[in-house]
């Protein structure tokens, strides 16, 4: 009761509070990032060895159970450690206890992987390091084709290109496209020519490999100028690989290009992507855990122009597999279930109380409610994302409860000819306990989320605590703000209607008709209440009539279909 009496003595401090929650939910709501799913940190480090040649049974137990054993002895708070090896590929997944600093565990890994290099096969390059987190997902795909250009000329160009004018976007990554082929310089070595010159392939890929080695040039200095100078620099056109010197022999020089020609070509390719029979390649456009999916997929959409503006002619690049058009449908659904249940609520209230102004006093309070849960969310670190949606949704059906009790019984105090602030003070302090009760009751029901762990606890953490936030409101409303404008809205309406208008005679034959049907609902309780036993047992008897009938009913409506 101190809070209806404190809100009646404020009625400014009240309107500032409703004005404060309108502002700073707009502006929360604004400011959140909107996802797909709730970020679901899952202390998870990948690391990948790679090793190409290497059989899987080697690199298992040459690399993989090697690092595993000194990742255990020397890594903190490891949970277990899960790997896989195939040949050439080795792939370890490191598991950490709930909490744990990922950066400091990356650092360890890092560390430990340098320590034991030197007890690994020669060659062995250090892990690639991944940190797996759920919330990275793919939120559009990115496809880039055309009738007139090469797999090879899209991939370069989506590789080296257009990777390029997305990567400022925040949040954005990409891995390489796939589809397509990648452009490479491929040195063909002929058997017959190089069994002629006494050569092999290892004397190839020697003396390519001394012909490619960059080495800091430095300058010579001949009378008043001073020139730079180029040593060992890598060929400069794939005509001069042709020229590099493999063998000097019975006075000549066997060149590259005599016994295994270059040519500009590409990788073996591996993956083939058509669009309506074109070659196309794509990009998968990946959004970080900490960005929206929004603000993702349309900073995409609004370096298109850009891109084909500056893209080879024939190129087209279109936007397709768009998840953030679920996303909007998602808040769009939560829109229209609020102003659904603020429509009916209104319609109840106008025509049970008779009183448009009660129906203004009641609906306020739906939107208040769910901008003040969003404030709560963004205070605690959530997103807009399909659970605290459903959770938020979950709740519109539920905020109306409090503020719509509330209002009736000041009307019901109110038709007993009391003043209209006594009446206010009696209807509040009649239902305070009921109401309380009811809202713990709804708060309580999602508790044992807390209870939860691994992904469960990421997901459906954010939809309870969007539902507590929103009841918790709506309790607090009806206790101020509800009371509030009841004073001053109220404060012309005797309780009674009038006696003329259509509106009214429809009101008062409304009334007449539910009074009837309450009458004789009560008539009916009464005389049950009067004879229990005959009314449990015959309640029995149709519960066990219709568990034993249902069956047969069931084949009859509902015939088994032949699986074949």
């Amino acid at each position: 009761m101190w809070i209806v009496r404190l809100a009646l003595r404020r009625p400014f401090s009240v309107a500032v509070m409703a004005l404060l929650m309108l502002v700073l939910g707009v502006l929360s709501f604004a400011m959140m990032n909107v996802d797909i799913f709730p970020a679901i940190n899952l202390p998870v480090v990948i690391l990948i060895y790679s090793y190409p040649g290497l059989p899987a049974v080697d690199m298992e137990r040459r690399i993989v159970l090697i690092t595993e054993r000194a990742y255990s002895l020397s890594v903190n708070d490891i949970q277990h450690i899960e790997s896989e090896s195939i040949e050439g590929l080795g792939l370890e997944r490191v598991y950490f206890q709930p909490g744990t600093d990922i950066g400091s565990a990356i650092a360890q890994l890092n560390a430990t992987s340098l320590t034991v290099a030197t007890l690994l096969p020669r060659g062995t390059e250090p892990p690639a390091i991944l940190s797996y987190n759920a919330a990275n997902v793919p939120v559009a795909q990115l496809d880039v084709y055309s009738d007139t250009l090469s797999g090879q000329q899209l991939f370069d160009y989506a590789f080296n290109f257009i990777r390029l004018q997305l990567f400022t976007i925040p949040g954005f990554s990409t891995p390489a496209p796939l589809g397509g082929v990648q452009r490479a310089v491929l040195v063909n070595l002929n058997p017959t020519a190089l069994y002629a010159n006494g050569l092999s392939p290892q004397d190839v890929g020697n003396a390519v490999a001394a012909q490619s080695v960059v080495i800091p040039s430095g300058q010579a200095k001949m009378g008043d100028r001073q020139y730079n100078v180029d040593i060992n620099m890598n060929p400069a056109t794939v005509a001069d690989f042709n020229q590099i010197p493999l063998k000097y022999a019975r006075d000549t020089t066997v060149l590259l290009g005599q016994v295994a020609p270059a040519s500009d070509t590409h990788q073996p390719q591996t993956n083939v992507v058509r669009i309506d029979g074109r070659p196309a390649t794509y990009l998968m456009v990946i959004k970080h855990t900490a960005a929206s999916t929004l603000a993702v997929v349309d900073g995409v959409k609004a370096r298109i122009p850009d891109i084909l503006a500056t893209a080879p002619k024939g190129m087209k690049v279109k936007l397709t597999l768009d998840q953030s058009r679920f996303v909007r449908a998602a808040l769009v659904e939560v829109v229209q279930e609020a102003v659904t249940a603020a429509v009916l609520v209104a319609l109840m209230v106008l025509i049970f109380l008779g009183s448009a102004r009660s129906m203004i006093i009641v609906i306020t309070s739906i939107p208040l409610s769910i901008l003040t849960a969003i404030i709560a969310l963004k205070l605690s670190g959530q997103t807009i994302n399909t659970m605290t949606i459903r959770g938020i949704a979950l709740a519109v059906g539920m905020l109306v409860d409090d503020a719509t009790v509330e209002i009736e019984n000041i009307h019901r105090n109110r038709a007993m000819h009391k003043p209209l602030l006594v009446a206010i003070l009696d209807g509040a302090s009649q239902i305070a306990t009921p109401t309380l009760v009811g809202t713990l009751c709804i708060c309580i029901v999602f508790f044992p989320v807390v209870l939860l762990t691994g992904v469960a606890r990421f997901l459906f953490t954010p939809l309870a605590l969007a539902v507590v936030f929103a009841m918790l409101t709506s309790y607090l409303l009806s206790r101020t703000l509800v009371t509030t404008m009841a004073r001053y809205l109220l404060e012309d309406e005797s309780g009674k209607k009038a006696e003329s208008g259509l509106w009214v005679r429809f009101l008062l034959r409304f009334e007449h008709g539910f009074e009837r049907l309450r009458a004789r609902y009560e008539a009916a309780l009464t005389r049950l209440i009067a004879r229990r036993t005959l009314a449990l047992t015959c309640v029995a008897l149709v519960v066990l009539a219709s568990g034993l009938l249902l069956p047969i009913v069931g084949e009859d409506f509902f015939p088994q279909v032949d699986a074949a």
